[in-house]
Parts: C-alpha cells; sequence; structure tokens
C-alpha cells in the first residue's frame, strides 16, 4: 500500500514538471521580405540601364550608318574625279591625234599640222601659247621656250616657207621664205597653206598665238 502512495505522488510531480506554462517554443526562420518600393525601384533602374543601353546602341548605329554615308559620298566624288581626268585624257588622246592647230598673227591665221612623235606632242601640250617672236635673217622668226623639247634633229637641206622647226632643244623657229640651209632642225609641223605668211610676219619682232583647234 504504502509503494503504491510513492508511485501516486511521483506521477503527480512529474506532470507538474511538464505543465502547460513552460510550452515547448518552435523558432522558424525569419525570411526577410523586400518592400514593395524597393522592388518597383530595382527593376525601374533596371529598365532604365536598358534604355541607356538602346540609346547607346542606337548612337553608335546612327554613327556608323553616317560614316558609310560619308565615305558612299567620297567614293562617288573619286567616281566623279576619275570620270572627269578620264575624259581630260580622252580629248587629249583625240587632240594627239588630229594633230591640228591655228597660228595667230594680228587680223590673219593660218592652219598648220604637228608632227606625230615626240616633240610633236610635247609642243601640243604647250598650248595654247601666245609669243613674241623675234625677227632674223629675214626668213624667219624664232622664240626660245622655258623648257627643252624632245630632239629628233635631221639635216633637211631645203628650209621650205611654212615650215614650223625646233632648233636645239628649246628654240621655235618659223619660216616664212624657202632657201637651203646647212643647220640641223627637228621638224615641228608645217604652215598648210603658207600663202600671205611673209606678209602677215612682217619685216621685225611679231607676237603669234598657237592654239589647238576645238571639235
Amino acid at each position: 500500500m504504502m509503494v503504491l502512495t510513492l508511485l501516486f505522488t511521483m506521477t503527480a510531480l512529474v506532470a507538474t514538471g511538464c505543465g502547460t506554462d513552460e510550452e515547448l517554443v518552435i523558432r522558424n526562420p525569419v525570411v526577410a521580405v523586400p518592400d514593395a518600393g524597393e522592388e518597383d525601384g530595382s527593376e525601374s533602374s533596371g529598365d532604365e540601364q536598358k534604355e541607356n543601353e538602346e540609346q547607346e546602341n542606337s548612337g553608335t548605329e546612327n554613327d556608323e550608318s553616317s560614316a558609310g554615308n560619308d565615305e558612299s559620298g567620297d567614293n562617288n566624288s573619286s567616281g566623279d574625279e576619275n570620270n572627269s581626268n578620264e575624259n581630260n585624257e580622252s580629248n587629249n588622246e583625240e587632240i594627239m591625234k588630229d594633230r591640228k592647230i591655228t597660228v595667230r598673227v594680228g587680223n590673219h591665221s593660218f592652219a598648220a599640222t604637228i608632227e606625230d612623235h615626240a616633240t610633236g606632242r610635247a609642243f601640243l601640250a604647250l598650248l595654247p601659247m601666245t609669243v613674241t617672236m623675234n625677227e632674223l635673217n629675214g626668213n624667219e622668226k624664232y622664240y626660245y621656250l622655258s623648257e627643252n623639247l624632245p630632239v629628233e634633229s635631221i639635216r633637211p637641206g631645203i628650209i621650205r616657207n611654212g615650215d614650223l622647226m625646233l632648233y636645239g632643244s628649246s628654240c621655235v623657229v618659223l619660216f616664212y621664205e624657202t632657201f637651203s640651209s646647212s643647220y640641223s632642225y627637228t621638224r615641228i609641223g608645217k604652215i598648210d597653206n603658207p600663202s600671205g605668211l611673209a606678209a602677215a610676219l612682217g619685216t621685225g619682232n611679231v607676237t603669234l598665238k598657237f592654239e589647238i583647234n576645238e571639235k
């Protein structure tokens, strides 16, 4: 009986020590919840960054497009210059092939034909040219160029009225009489019809203009 009483007493003490006054507390982990305003700000910042990147990309594309347009303009300009140069070269070739010039003195003009060789082409390259030619020996007018021309000199033996010659490498001579000569000359060309040339040139120094015939 005493043993039963002791067991009952111990059971009561154990029940009192684990009562509801000291309930077991279960701690859950605390998770920080972001503020709604912070979320909006973060998204807004991301959007702004994206817009800035798009604007920068757009600016780069515009710069590249502008550079492309500039290059295209340069290419067009270069193409125009090339066309112009080709046209000039074509015109020069036509002139060289034709080799027809006009010699003007006062109110008179005389057609002339230039030789098809290096000297003739070099002379044509100087035209138009206006010069004062000096009188010599009653049969020629001469003028010294400021540069040398190619030389292919020969001794013609007979100088004819209207012959246009190069004496040495820089002296242009226009003869207005026919006579014999032992001197060497390079033929530049000749007056096609020298009738009236002597009268037009006169007996003193005279100004002449050599010009290429326009087509």
